[in-house]
């Protein structure tokens, strides 16, 4: 007869009428039946400590991908204005990206925006204007211009 113990099987030599089990542990063996019954209406499990309750679920808002809002104003005069203040102005509209290039065909950055005056504007003054609509033709300060 196989016996089952803590550490694994072990072989008994002759067959006893009741079975004997071994064990290594520390606590003493219990047994389920010296736990009193109680009336299932009264018994209840109570959650381990451990246990995190579910995530509520977000509703959908939702299924159409939402559409970029485009936002036109009517473009300001800005010849003759400093780079810096004539993009302020924009801005101050709502639009807050425009371009600016070399009215003189050299294509030079405009780093610094206020070392630089508008001396042409694109779209015209009341035309409408969106992100990346307006494009402002810029000389350097002392630079012959029309101003």
């Amino acid at each position: 007869m196989t016996l089952l113990s803590g550490c694994g099987a072990e072989e008994e030599s002759e067959p006893s009428a009741a079975p004997t089990v071994t064990s290594t542990s520390a606590k003493p063996a219990t047994s389920s039946t010296t736990r009193p019954v109680l009336p299932s209406s009264t018994t209840s499990t109570p959650a381990p400590a451990s246990t995190i309750p579910p995530a509520p679920i977000a509703a959908a808002t939702s299924t159409v991908p939402a559409q970029p809002v485009v936002t036109t104003v009517p473009m300001p005069p800005v010849v003759c204005m400093n780079l810096q203040d004539a993009q302020n102005l924009i801005q101050e509209l709502g639009v807050f990206y425009s371009r600016s290039v070399d009215a003189t065909g050299r294509g030079r950055n405009q780093v610094l925006d206020s070392n630089w005056i508008v001396v042409g504007q694109t779209p015209s003054v009341g035309e409408p204007v969106g992100e990346g609509d307006a494009v402002l033709s810029v000389v350097k300060i002392g630079e012959p211009n029309p101003c």
